[in-house]
């Protein structure tokens, strides 16, 4: 389906850094999308700009108004109670991030005309259980089934959250001086959708019991409880100043888009990031670099230095594992990372393996079943 989904993209759109799906070339973003933002209103604090997942509106009383908004991707391969649990923590990953726990939720469901009830009741028990435990209220949205809607893209949601202006973060607050940490580690999203995907492949070249413990990396593509966590140890001045998932583009993707939205440079000692055993397994299978590699689950947090030590710890205490992976430096200092003690520059990645490594592991598939056929 993922494959399928991207060969229909590939060299119609010639909107992204390739011709491959995803998000928008940054000239195609600076060019067509920021000069064109409707009527100036002074209440917005921040609008759309690269790097950046959220919207603020200052709504008077020292309250500010943050939102997000995504597609609502919905890959039936994974089954449904996980691909609406995927699709719901895409769009929650994003809110969670500036700090300010969303309160409301807006959901467009465009369906394809032949999906069936039982379908749709699984995705939306999901969703509304996950909006309970994390106390959202769905508040609008429609519903239709339409010709030529099909999945993964289903439509599009939008959460709303209420709190003090001095509570958010955006990766433009990162400053000189902070300490990354990096939750979890590299390429989450794309090891667990693999996973998903591919489990007889995994199972034949690393064993059934292997085969089990990747299929749970599904399970970590998601940030909301790093977040929550991360801002315990306080805001701002009092400790994280920016938060970010490493979506497409993985880690590298992540910290270079910090570094732009914060205008700042960036230290990282690669050695230092974590990179989970079986991922790498994962990843080595399927002929994919991880640290350029989706990987929703993984939050890249900049920390004031004296409270990156405490913030480690009280993601620990979370059970979630986490590494000070660098530092913040000045924007003339440049973008690098060190490698075994080689130092490198950072650049953000031309393309994210992950789609290809799913196009050719189902070529692959379909080859061996020609073969036994």
């Amino acid at each position: 389906m993922i494959a399928d989904i991207r060969s229909r993209f590939d060299g119609a759109m010639m909107l992204g850094p390739t011709s491959s799906a995803g998000k928008v070339a940054p000239e195609v973003f600076d060019t067509l999308i920021l000069p064109r933002l409707g009527r100036h209103r002074d209440e917005v604090v921040v609008g759309p700009r690269h790097g950046v997942d959220v919207g603020i509106v200052d709504i008077g009383c020292d309250r500010v108004m943050v939102t997000t908004t995504d597609p609502f991707f919905v890959v039936p391969e994974y089954g449904w109670e996980r691909a609406a649990w995927f699709a719901f923590h895409i769009v929650a990953s994003d809110a969670f991030t500036s700090g300010v726990a969303p309160n409301y939720l807006t959901i467009d469901l465009n369906l394809p005309p032949d999906m069936q009830r039982d379908a749709l009741e699984a995705i939306w028990d999901v969703v509304h259980r996950e909006c309970d435990r994390l106390g959202i209220a769905i508040i609008s949205g429609h519903t239709g089934t339409y010709e030529n809607c099909t999945f993964p893209m289903i439509g599009g949601a939008t959460l709303i959250g209420l709190g003090h202006r001095e509570a958010y973060v955006t990766t433009a607050m990162a400053q000189v001086g902070d300490i990354v940490v990096i939750t979890k580690g590299a390429a989450i999203e794309t090891a667990g959708q693999l996973s998903v995907l591919f489990p007889s492949r995994i199972g034949a070249a690393y064993g059934d019991d292997v085969a089990r413990e990747c299929d749970a990396i599904f399970s970590q593509m998601s940030v909301v409880d790093d977040a929550r966590a991360a801002v315990k140890v306080g805001v701002r001045d009092a400790g994280v100043t920016s938060m970010h998932d490493a979506t497409e583009f993985g880690i590298w993707g992540a910290l270079v888009e910090v570094a732009r939205a914060a205008n700042v440079g960036l230290s990282i000692d690669k050695d230092t990031i974590i990179l989970q055993d079986n991922v790498r397994k994962v990843c080595e299978l399927f002929d994919v670099d991880p640290f350029c590699a989706s990987s929703e689950g993984t939050l890249v947090i900049t920390c004031r230095p004296q409270r990156a030590d405490a913030l480690v710890a009280l993601l620990g205490d979370h059970g979630i594992r986490a590494s000070a992976a660098g530092e913040i430096v000045e924007a003339a200092d440049g973008l690098t990372y060190i490698e075994e003690g080689k130092t490198h520059n950072l650049e953000y990645p031309t393309a994210d393996p992950f789609w290809g490594a799913v196009q050719n592991a189902r070529e692959e598939e379909n080859e061996q079943r020609g073969q036994d056929n």
